[in-house]
């Protein structure tokens, strides 16, 4: 198809310049995307600094993409040229096995074909929505809701869905009390959809900071855990918790807040492993669970249904030339809540 605009990292922890790639031709099943906006998700760090291991490089990050169909293929018949459509954190999985035909892609028996930092079924290295365009099969292609701003919905295709989902999953409802902890990208979006759900919602950070954030948002209360007593005073009050910190912190702590037959959500990633202690589980019943983004029928699911709540991520939109500046302030906690590139500024830089 030719070359193809982006900014990559060409190295673990290089800062990330102005690179080209070549995308595929457009196939009889496949839609050309210009992307509008890309949303930057804490993995993009993680993997653009080959933290899990793994990385792939030259690395194109970006799964959060929203853009504009400009071509489809002979036997497209889901979307059409001009409009606003969604591409999520994977591009392709088998199509056949158990978890695939249940509409559970992310869970492929193959393995998922993630939008980049992997291979395509020929083999050849996936690159992400930092880029002007993108190449996808139609059927991993989301339809965005006319009613929202496509800036705002970027991150839903990862924050949204990887909190949507669990919350589902495990019925979080009406009645329930709900402690989401973390108030970054994914704890934001927690908040939005456990009030929605009609839960009663606690932010759980580590200081004072975030508590008139998390009150906007419509956190029913706040607790820092940095302060003397609180673990204590909130001891077995809530019916699920859902962690949404990458950084190590003690699990432990937090299981002690269930309730008998609780239910602890892990959704975010830390980079060492986590200590678990058999008490804090078996003495109240309680589980812990973990939970990785949502498959395409559920992502579409929760478009529709953010469209019909008028619920969006909180973003900061950054021009690309700032996405180094970005990933910094994304390590110190100084966005709220998520950064969303303006892809339209690709053109104005020079590779």
């Amino acid at each position: 198809m030719g070359a193809t605009q982006a900014y990559a990292a060409l190295q673990a922890g290089a800062t990330l310049s102005p690179f080209s790639i070549d995308r595929r031709s457009v196939g009889s099943n496949d839609v050309l995307i210009k992307i509008d906006y890309c949303g930057v998700c804490h993995s993009d760090i993680h993997q653009a600094r080959d933290e899990w291991g793994g990385s792939i490089f030259p690395m194109v990050p970006g799964h959060e993409v929203v853009g504009t169909v400009t071509k489809v293929g002979a036997n497209v018949r889901t979307v059409g040229e001009g409009e606003t459509v969604g591409v999520g954190c994977f591009v392709d999985s088998c199509r056949t096995c158990s978890s695939c035909t249940r509409g559970l892609e992310q869970y492929c028996e193959a393995g998922m074909i993630l939008t980049y930092n992997g291979l395509d079924k020929d083999g050849q290295p996936n690159y992400g929505g930092y880029s002007s365009d993108i190449v996808v099969h139609e059927s991993y292609v989301l339809k965005i809701p006319s009613s929202l701003p496509p800036a705002g919905v970027a991150p839903l295709l990862c924050a949204g869905i990887t909190t949507y989902s669990p919350l589902r999953q495990w019925g979080v409802g009406k009645g329930q009390r709900l402690g989401v902890i973390g108030l970054g990208g994914l704890g934001h979006m927690a908040v939005k959809f456990g009030k929605v759900f009609g839960a009663e919602v606690t932010v759980f950070s580590r200081t004072e900071q975030k508590r008139t954030e998390a009150e906007r948002l419509g956190a029913g209360g706040f607790a820092a855990t940095s302060q003397k007593g609180t673990f204590t005073r909130l001891a077995r009050q809530f019916d699920f918790m859902i962690d949404t910190v990458s950084d190590t912190h003690d699990f432990n702590a937090y299981l002690e807040l269930l309730k008998t037959d609780g239910t602890y959500i892990v959704v975010g990633a830390p980079s060492e492993p986590i200590s678990i202690g058999a008490f804090p589980l078996i003495l109240r019943r309680r589980r812990l669970v973990g939970s990785l983004i949502g498959g395409i029928r559920e992502t579409q699911e929760m478009l529709n249904f953010c469209g019909e709540h008028g619920i969006t991520s909180d973003v900061e939109v950054i021009s690309i030339d700032q996405i180094n500046e970005a990933y910094k302030r994304v390590l110190r906690g100084d966005v709220r809540f998520r950064f969303v590139i303006d892809m339209a500024t690709l053109t104005e830089t020079p590779i």
